[in-house]
C-alpha cells in the first residue's frame, strides 16, 4: 500500500516549469522603417536573401521567406529560416515597416544500431547487433530565434542597399 502511494505521488509531481523566454523589449532588433512601399521593401528583402544564397520558399508583395543550410562540422548541420513581413507605415503606403525573424535549427548526425534475433530451440534466442550502411540520420537537437542585433543590422543594411540601387522595384497599388 505504501509503495502504491509513493508511485501515485511520483506521478502527481509536475514537470519542470521553464521561465518565459520573451521580454518584449525594443522592436528595433527585428524591424526597420523604409522609405518605400511594402512591395518594394519585400522585393529588396527577397533580393538581399538571394544575394546571400538563400532559397526563397515564399514571396508575395508583403511577405518573403527563405532558408539556407550550413554544415559547420562533418556531423553537424544548421538550417537558418528567415521570414520578412512588410506593412505600410503611412496612409499612402510610401513608407513601410519591415519585420524580420530568423530561426536557426541545429541537427547532428546519429548512427543507429540494428539487431537481429535468432531463435534456437532448447537454448532460447540470441540477439546480435549489426551495423548497416544506411544507419545514419540527422536528428534535430535545437531550435532558436536568432537574437543577434548585428545579424539583423547587416540584413537591414543590405535591404536598404537594394532599395537605393534599384529605383525600378515594383510598386503596390493602395486600395481606396
Amino acid at each position: 500500500m505504501l509503495a502504491m502511494a509513493a508511485l501515485l505521488a511520483g506521478c502527481a509531481t509536475e514537470g519542470k516549469v521553464l521561465a518565459p523566454q520573451e521580454k518584449f523589449g525594443s522592436v528595433s532588433t527585428y524591424s526597420r522603417l523604409f522609405d518605400a512601399t511594402p512591395a518594394q521593401t519585400c522585393e529588396a528583402a527577397r533580393r538581399a536573401l538571394l544575394s546571400q544564397g538563400y532559397i526563397i520558399s515564399t514571396t508575395t508583395p508583403d511577405l518573403v521567406a527563405g532558408q539556407k543550410n550550413f554544415q559547420p562540422e562533418a556531423d553537424a548541420h544548421v538550417q537558418v529560416m528567415i521570414r520578412v513581413v512588410c506593412v505600410p507605415e503611412s496612409a499612402d503606403a510610401s513608407i513601410s515597416l519591415g519585420f524580420v525573424t530568423a530561426l536557426q535549427d541545429s541537427y547532428t548526425l546519429k548512427k543507429s544500431n540494428n539487431s537481429a534475433s535468432l531463435g534456437v530451440g532448447g537454448v532460447g534466442s540470441l540477439s546480435l547487433p549489426f551495423m548497416t550502411g544506411g544507419g545514419e540520420s540527422l536528428v534535430k537537437i535545437g531550435s532558436q530565434t536568432i537574437a543577434d542585433n548585428d545579424f539583423y543590422d547587416s540584413f537591414f543594411d543590405l535591404v536598404k542597399r537594394f532599395l537605393l540601387s534599384n529605383e525600378a522595384l515594383p510598386t503596390q497599388d493602395v486600395p481606396d
